[in-house]
């Protein structure tokens, strides 16, 4: 325990707090149960230990622990809880939560055991409460965390601090969105490379390294983390990974489920569960038609890799502009609306926005006589009428 502690200490006083992601104020700190999940590299162990160092407890009183430390081999979570309440502890953070067997159970025995201890844990994106034992979905509030917007971006790095915008403000023809930022800001200066290297915050370590170390990023979540999905045998990891190489090199597009488990040796019955495996991994996502409930599916509309990062990171040659706009897109609009594949036009949002994603050339004929329906272009600086600049999907969250 005291190297438990100690080591917390450490960590709590060692991060910095110069740049907040946009979860932290999203969530609600005084609930009693909090979890946090997201993909891996996603920056879920810096904002709780941000938060933790805000709250200017010392170590004893409120103490992160990472439930893949070896300590845990040999002594249960129930006990080391136990303890350090019993030794005058209020907040226990506990990450990486999926490492550790049997987590949900005995996170639900923790919160019934002890009223006044404060937990939140962090989990990879895999993890699903619902399913886990010991009904913890009636007892935790979930947040997921996803990859830098592009206004995160440009925070981040030091470039500008800028406001989240809604959709309503972007789609507003009356409102005029540069009132939203400062002379001089150029907004496509800095966009191609977030869209290489601005998702993941680790890029601010280290450009040169930045898909090497996103490669073996995605080798650890379907190699390692994966193992904790229920249904997914670690023995078909390798053909896991081919089966998302092969999609990178075609997306976005049309699964042909058949095809695709000709290319990769996954049997056909199989293939549907594979791919909800990648998604649930955050290596995919899956655009589903709209006006269908997604629960009576067998296959998307459309399979797109989850974050141009991972796209140019993976792909056997340099993807195309039009390739990366909708995959940038897909990934900015998700976090906060529900979105579908329309019948005219590339993405329709929470039931009645349609969205068209083009360059400078792109007409308006997939969408007209659609009453909301928008043109939403890479070349263009501030809004136009109804034409969006793309950047500007990434100030969203």
């Amino acid at each position: 325990m005291i190297e438990l502690l100690e080591n917390s200490d450490r960590l709590v006083q060692g991060v910095s707090c110069d740049f907040k992601r946009y979860l932290t104020k999203k969530i609600n700190w005084h609930n009693r149960l909090i979890g946090i999940k997201g993909a891996r590299g996603t920056g879920k162990t810096t904002i709780v230990l941000q938060w933790l160092k805000v709250q200017g407890k010392p170590v004893a009183k409120a103490a992160y622990f990472s439930l893949d430390d070896l300590y845990f081999l040999t002594n249960t979570l129930v006990d080391t809880a136990k303890s350090f309440f019993q030794q005058g502890g209020q907040i226990l953070v506990l990450d990486e939560v999926h490492k550790y067997p049997q987590w949900a159970r005995e996170i639900k025995i923790v919160y019934d055991r002890f009223p006044e201890l404060q937990v939140i844990f962090t989990g990879s994106s895999i993890i699903d409460i619902s399913r886990q034992e010991g009904d913890l979905s009636r007892r935790a509030i979930m947040y997921e965390l996803h990859g830098l917007s592009y206004r995160e971006y440009l925070e981040m790095n030091g470039i500008m601090k800028l406001p989240i915008l809604n959709l309503n403000q972007i789609t507003d023809g009356n409102l005029s969105i540069q009132n939203y930022f400062p002379s001089g800001f150029r907004p496509l200066e800095s966009f191609n490379n977030y869209l290489r290297y601005g998702y993941y915050p680790f890029s601010r370590e280290d450009i040169p390294g930045y898909f090497q170390r996103l490669q073996q990023l995605i080798r650890l979540i379907v190699e390692y983390d994966m193992a904790e999905i229920k249904g997914f045998d670690i023995r078909n990891a390798k053909k896991m990974l081919q089966l998302l190489y092969v999609v990178a090199q075609q997306v976005p597009f049309k699964p042909n489920l058949h095809k695709l488990s000709e290319k990769c040796g996954i049997h056909r019955n199989s293939m549907g569960n594979y791919i909800w495996f990648l998604e649930e991994a955050r290596l995919i996502r899956l655009l589903h038609p709209a006006g269908i409930s997604i629960a009576t599916l067998q296959k998307p509309e459309k399979i797109f890799l989850n974050n141009t990062s991972l796209a140019y990171a993976m792909a056997s040659v340099m993807p195309s502009i039009g390739t990366i706009r909708e995959i940038f897109a897909f990934s900015q609009l998700t976090v906060n609306h529900e979105v579908r594949f329309p019948k005219s036009g590339d993405f329709e949002l929470d039931g009645k926005i349609v969205l068209e994603i083009g360059g400078k050339n792109k007409g308006t004929k997939q969408i007209s006589g659609l009453s909301e329906a928008y043109l939403v272009k890479d070349d263009l600086e501030f809004p136009v009428s109804k034409v969006i600049p793309l950047w500007l999907l990434g100030f969203l969250y």
